[in-house]
């Protein structure tokens, strides 16, 4: 039986048209929604967050993290125009996730969702058990599009685990961790999301419910114990290569043959790239990864 919500839908778009139709009218309006691509031609399209230049000088660099924490108390968010871009081309960085919109609860992009949307379809046609998790989960967008998909297919079975500190990014760990040295994104307030933030986004689509759960704190203390036996969707946002080796150390076995791994900056951040890599080396396993576009990568476990 298909849920109310997509049943309401199909009675909306008259004799005709399937749940198959209504499914995907509202995941595609979800994911519009989320990216906040429905209203590109808004001005306020036009600004991104403020990103703290690698080039730039330390003081510089200094200046401008002291800047953002003052005004982050303020609950204000820095912020910078796009300069001589069309809306063409902020739907193009839209499309690839390659901005961060500052009203938006994603910003990994419409390519990325879409990515999403096919590998839980797929483990749920072909019944692959287990929940869906994402360490590192910014404003939760990806997540809510995860309990919007079990929704839309009347999916009780499983949980949505969002693992996240909840309060930015750690600072790079150099001694343990070399290729995050000099990582910066510690830095940038605008990644620092709540926990009350994140639900109160999960409301705004009335997606919160008991199949949603957090697991607070850095990866290194939460994953090893996490209270998940089994899981289907394995998708990674940690960014760093600690994060990502962490989340993997103490995730994929817990994976269904079947299920697929998602790594969001596999092409864009080289100490997250180097992680997978490492990992799979260790085990001596060799999946095909498929990109998902110039920034993310993804790979279907395929023996236990």
């Amino acid at each position: 039986m298909q849920e109310i919500l997509v049943d309401s839908y199909t009675n909306r778009l008259g004799e005709g048209h399937s749940a198959d139709d209504a499914r995907s009218l509202y995941l595609d309006l979800m994911k519009r929604c989320l990216t906040d691509s429905i209203y590109i031609k808004d001005p306020l399209s036009h600004f991104v967050f403020y990103k703290n230049k690698p080039d730039a000088s330390l003081w510089k660099r200094a200046l401008i993290t002291a800047l953002e924490r003052f005004l982050a108390a303020k609950k204000i968010q820095l912020v910078e125009a796009y300069s001589r871009r069309s809306f063409e081309e902020i739907s193009i960085a839209r499309k690839g996730g390659t901005d961060w919109p500052p009203r938006a609860h994603t910003m990994v992009g419409l390519k990325r969702l879409d990515n999403l949307q096919f590998c839980i379809e797929s483990v749920i046609k072909d019944d692959v058990p287990g929940d869906f998790i994402e360490t590192g989960v910014w404003r939760g967008g990806a997540c809510i599009f995860m309990r919007a998909i079990l929704k839309a297919y009347g999916d009780n079975t499983r949980t949505v685990w969002l693992a996240d500190s909840f309060a930015g990014l750690p600072p790079p760990n150099a001694a343990d961790y070399p290729a995050d040295e000099g990582d910066l994104l510690y830095t940038h307030e605008v990644l620092a999301v709540s926990r009350d933030q994140v639900e109160d986004n999960f409301r705004r689509y009335g997606l919160l419910d008991d199949h949603v759960k957090f697991l607070v704190g850095w990866f290194k203390d939460t994953l090893p114990t996490a209270p998940l036996s089994r899981l289907a969707v394995l998708r990674l946002d940690g960014d760093l290569y600690e994060s990502t080796a962490q989340a993997l150390n103490a995730l994929y076995d817990k994976l269904s043959p079947g299920g697929y791994v998602i790594v969001d900056d596999y092409y864009l951040i080289e100490g997250c790239q180097a992680a997978v890599n490492d990992f799979l080396a260790e085990r001596g396993l060799m999946p095909e990864i498929r990109p998902v576009d110039r920034v993310g990568a993804f790979f279907q476990k395929t023996t236990a």
